[in-house]
């Protein structure tokens, strides 16, 4: 498929990975003390939100299952999308709400319904109630396409009540997000070791790491930023990678030449089936992410990127994909 031929956001990158666009600006500057209300604290992108916070001295409330140790700047609130006292108890003095908790993937489609749609339902009426104005929530771009796949279209439905919510929004459609602590790139980083990444029908994807995310984030904390907008962040690449050049750069990433072969769906169909044989409940590779991977086109729109006053990103893909694979390594997932 020939390279995606809309025009370039951002200047020219250099060699080394970073332009001075993407150089790391001073915290945003919230002026009075400032408290975000944060679902998926203890996820991937969550995690990556609370360590942005404590940089910049943000106070978080932060929604968790299970207790969780102290920590400087955080408020834990034991509970769950479920639990409508919970999550009014989250949201008591808060001056906004980043909702990044979601159902990603499950054996049972018929849960993202409920995760994903009555979950933010549920959460806003608990914000309303508790007098937070500003809304920031976090879809995917999958809800571009929701007859793709029922994750895309619960979040799709999702947005939609965002939209009408009344509140101060933003609503935030990130691409493929990868770095420390993520176990589903994880999984290219690791067939990449042994030569092989199998992907997806020729298309093109964009990328973004998980820490430019959570600055993103939280730069679009305060009331009156963006408004209404619907913003597509990535690492800056125009046109995004085709997806053999990104097994490429993660082959490179762990010092290994890959072989990068394209799967047909079809092909991905039964390799679904497998690992739902192999795996169970726990399998990555499902019949609905299939849905999503064989489309062509997952690159954020330019028209849609976050304003320039408000965010850049500073990670380009191939430093930061050498990144995650040194933080893998250290860890012993590698």
């Amino acid at each position: 498929m020939p390279r995606d031929p809309r025009p370039a956001r951002r200047p020219a990158v250099g060699q080394i990975g970073l332009c001075p666009a993407r150089r790391r600006r001073a915290p945003r500057s919230y002026g009075a003390r400032v408290i975000v209300a944060l679902t998926g604290a203890t996820g991937f992108v969550g995690q990556a939100v609370l360590d942005a916070a404590e940089r910049q001295g943000i106070e978080v409330r932060a929604l968790t299952r299970r207790s969780q140790e102290q920590r400087e700047g955080v408020t834990w609130v034991e509970g769950s999308l479920s639990d409508s006292a919970s999550l009014e108890r989250l949201c008591q003095g808060a001056d906004s709400v980043i909702h990044v908790a979601g159902l990603t993937n499950t054996p049972d489609p018929r849960q993202f319904d409920v995760a994903n749609v009555e979950g933010t339902t549920r959460l806003m009426d608990a914000a309303r109630a508790a007098g937070v104005q500003r809304f920031v929530f976090i879809s995917s771009l999958s809800a571009r396409e929701p007859s793709l796949s029922l994750y895309g279209a619960s979040k799709a439905k999702a947005e939609g009540f965002v939209e009408t919510s009344g509140f101060d929004f933003t609503i935030v459609r990130p691409p493929a997000v990868y770095g420390p602590r993520d176990k589903d790139m994880f999984e290219l980083f690791r067939s990449a070791k042994y030569g092989v990444v199998p992907v997806p029908p020729r298309g093109h994807t964009s990328i973004i790491h998980v820490d430019d995310l959570a600055e993103c984030l939280l730069a679009l904390a305060p009331a009156g930023v963006a408004p209404g907008a619907t913003l597509e962040p990535d690492d800056g690449k125009a046109g995004g990678y085709e997806h053999g050049e990104l097994a490429r750069l993660i082959g490179s990433a762990v010092g290994r030449k890959v072989f990068a072969p394209h799967l047909p769906k079809p092909i991905l169909k039964l390799a679904a089936r497998g690992d739902r044989l192999l795996r169970g409940d726990e399998a990555k590779l499902t019949p609905d992410r299939v849905g999503y991977m064989a489309h062509p086109d997952w690159v954020c729109r330019p028209e849609r990127a976050a304003p320039p006053e408000v965010w850049t990103p500073r990670i380009f893909g191939p430093q930061g994909l050498a990144m995650t694979a040194r933080w893998y390594e250290r860890e012993g997932w590698l």
